[in-house]
């Protein structure tokens, strides 16, 4: 039989429902990072963080002043995405939060594994069937983006060779390892000399979780489903943070004519088909353009499948193109002296200089916006370009087969045009910044540009977001794919060696599962919603461990009250139980104690006696309610049952602080006997 993936790609890039994954030979696996709820990982300063934007940033707060450096790797290479970030050419400002010392200053060395970190990673691995190493060995992963002030990520390798059991198959975990989370951006300030970014340190250092699963992942919807596997068993942990942002998703997603990408960004898990299938649709996109580019030059095509690729004939291809798109930067500020453009008028009025790079023979290929049956932007190689263009820090470009727009007008677009003696099936891009900048950034372009006769390059893309939502599935370029240049061993940290017996301990203790916890729940006389509420969020073990009476009021009390000590709750529930509070004075009693760590009975009896909370002293009930009912005893009998609803006011009148349901039952009895 063919092999289906050696074959070109079938389906309508209008509708990526059309395409089908085993015919494109598609590929996904995911990773995932879990932030811990322990200390932070190397420096034992706590993992809070604070909810600041960069307007509300405390006057107090120290800032520090950085530029970063390259560094090879243990192999004496320099590491491609270290490469690019550098010729960035951003400095960085850090602030510094109340739980960040000199060791997120990297002013003093790293301290070893926070232990409880350590012991969640091991869980995690148990419970996925992973095998530990036998000791830890700490690597420096080169990072020079800002986000670590030391230039470099400290993480550990714990396990490999692990299972993830799902409906649609199991899926392999290939690597587990233990991480320090990066600094938190605040700011990007553009400067003539490159972008200033501004962190905050108060992230920098708290333990991650990293599982990468193999490329086993069956489907877009497997890859949603897997997520949703993930999470569940960090969760289970019940020693993982929650909120946005506590977890991350990274897809790696390849077809078999494009390459592997990976997606960050994934926030919403419901976005993950979505996401997948759009890129799969972009891959088979510039795989089709490649080709089309490559037939304009009589050049030869690309297989359907890169493992077919010729590594010798994609170099001669490549010096071909690079002869036939030489990268050539044309001032061409001039033509725009009249141009009302709001974008270019400002730029001109600071100085910034218009620069233009022609592409031969890319008339009509660079392409326009345009959209899917979904709403989704199709792809295009404009966007491809524009993103290149964005990594040198400029807002965007402009290229001739969008213009005229935006304040460009025909005449101007003429003009450039005569001053590059471009013929009619020629483009060209246009940069707006200052002319270093508008230089790097025509370079990213041309060479994105040349990359457009080849298979999609290998890179770390990010999902289109706008006010914190996916925008509609599609990514844009963020760096390249980062290798292993970059990584070099620590020799700042011990090596910590997995003992059998910690290993076992481990095993030995393992948390419920979320259906062992569902079902430790259904066994009490919770209602089901109680059960799914607490479960959701993780009240399960407070429910059995603070608490003797497993009784629907102690869950709704902990449901109702999730903020307050649950041992300060208990007390004022066994007070309510003993009768020492009226069932209306339950919220004023737990307000006046919510903020309190512990309670006394004592305490809370006083303030419930003080403040008129305490049911009355009333003697005989049913001697009271039997001489209401006898007062009224001809409305009694001529309405029967239906006097409960209006004696009912009129018993808890004269019988203040009587629990209802008490009040209900006698008074049923008493209308019984007497109608």
């Amino acid at each position: 039989m063919a092999d289906v993936t050696s074959q070109e790609p079938q389906g309508d890039v209008t509708d990526a429902s059309t395409f089908d994954t085993e015919q494109l030979g598609f590929m996904c696996g995911i990773e995932v990072h879990q932030q811990l709820a322990t200390g932070k990982l190397h420096s034992r300063q706590p993992s809070e963080l604070f909810d600041v934007t960069i307007d509300r940033v405390p006057g107090d707060w120290p800032r520090y002043a950085r530029k970063l450096r390259l560094a090879s790797g243990e192999g004496g290479k320099v590491d491609v995405a270290a490469r690019f970030e550098k010729r960035r050419n951003r400095s960085f400002v850090y602030i510094q939060s109340p739980n960040s010392g000199l060791i997120e200053l990297d002013e003093s060395p790293p301290l070893s594994h926070d232990s409880d970190a350590l012991d969640v990673a091991l869980t995690v691995s148990a419970m996925l069937g992973a095998k530990p190493v036998g000791a830890v060995q700490t690597m420096r992963k080169t990072v020079v983006d800002g986000s670590n002030t030391s230039g470099f990520q400290r993480t550990s390798l714990i396990s490999t060779d692990g299972t993830l059991k799902t409906d649609t198959g199991d899926v392999g975990i290939d690597v587990l390892c233990l991480e320090e989370d990066s600094a938190r951006k605040l700011d990007t300030i553009p400067t003539d000399h490159g972008e200033q970014v501004i962190y905050n340190l108060d992230r920098l250092g708290v333990p991650l979780i990293e599982i990468a699963t193999s490329p086993d992942i069956q489907s877009p919807e497997h890859a949603k489903e897997t997520a949703m596997a993930l999470g569940r068993t960090l969760r289970d942990t019940r020693r993982v943070r929650r909120g946005l942002g506590s977890i991350r998703q990274d897809l790696n997603v390849s077809v078999a004519c494009g390459d592997r990408v990976e997606i960050k960004g994934c926030q919403d898990l419901g976005w993950i088909p979505r996401i997948v299938r759009l890129e799969m649709v972009r891959q088979v996109h510039m795989y089709r353009l490649a080709n089309e580019l490559r037939s304009s030059l009589g050049l030869p095509p690309l297989p359907s499948n890169r493992d077919l690729d010729d590594s010798g004939m994609e170099s001669e291809v490549a010096e071909a193109v690079a002869q036939y798109i030489p990268l050539e930067y044309t001032d061409v500020t001039n033509a725009f002296a009249s141009c009302e453009s709001r974008m270019v008028t400002e730029g001109l009025a600071k100085g910034y200089t218009m620069l233009s790079l022609p592409l031969n023979g890319f008339a009509g290929k660079i392409g326009s916006k345009t959209f899917d049956v979904e709403g989704a932007q199709l792809p295009r190689l404009g966007r491809e370009l524009a993103g290149a263009a964005k990594l040198a820090g400029v807002s965007g470009v402009f290229h001739s087969d969008e213009l005229p727009a935006y304040g460009i007008e025909e005449e101007h677009v003429e003009a450039v045009r005569k001053q590059l003696e471009l013929a009619s099936n020629d483009a060209f891009v246009l940069c707006l910044a200052p002319s270093w900048q508008a230089r790097l950034a025509l370079e990213s372009v041309g060479r994105r540009a040349r990359h457009a006769f080849h298979r999609i390059p290998q890179e770390v893309r990010n999902v289109v977001v706008k006010k914190g939502a996916p925008d509609d599935g599609t990514t844009t370029p963020m760096r390249p794919l980062p290798g292993g240049a970059r990584m070099y061993p620590e020799t700042d940290v011990p090596t910590i060696p997995i003992r059998h017996d910690h290993w076992q301990a481990i095993i030995d203790n393992l948390p419920m599962r979320q259906e062992e916890r569902m079902e430790r729940l259904a066994q009490t006389e919770l209602s089901e919603d109680q059960c799914k509420q607490l479960l959701s969020r993780e009240l399960d073990d407070v429910f059995f461990d603070h608490h003797e009476s497993k009784t629907k009021a102690w869950g709704t009390l902990l449901l109702e009250h999730e903020s307050v000590q649950p041992a300060v709750l208990s007390s004022i529930l066994t007070v309510r139980e003993a009768g020492g509070i009226t069932r209306e004075g339950i919220e004023q009693v737990v307000d006046n104690f919510a903020q309190s760590h512990h309670v006394t009975t004592q305490e809370i009896e006083a303030y419930a006696d003080e403040n008129g909370l305490v049911p009355a002293d009333i003697g005989d009930l049913e001697s009271i309610v039997e001489g209401i009912v006898l007062e009224r005893i001809d409305f009694v009998q001529e309405r029967g049952m239906a006097a409960m609803g209006p004696l009912m006011g009129v018993v808890m009148g004269a019988c203040p602080g009587v629990d209802g349901k008490e009040v209900s039952a006698v008074l049923r009895a008493m209308i019984q006997r007497h109608s």
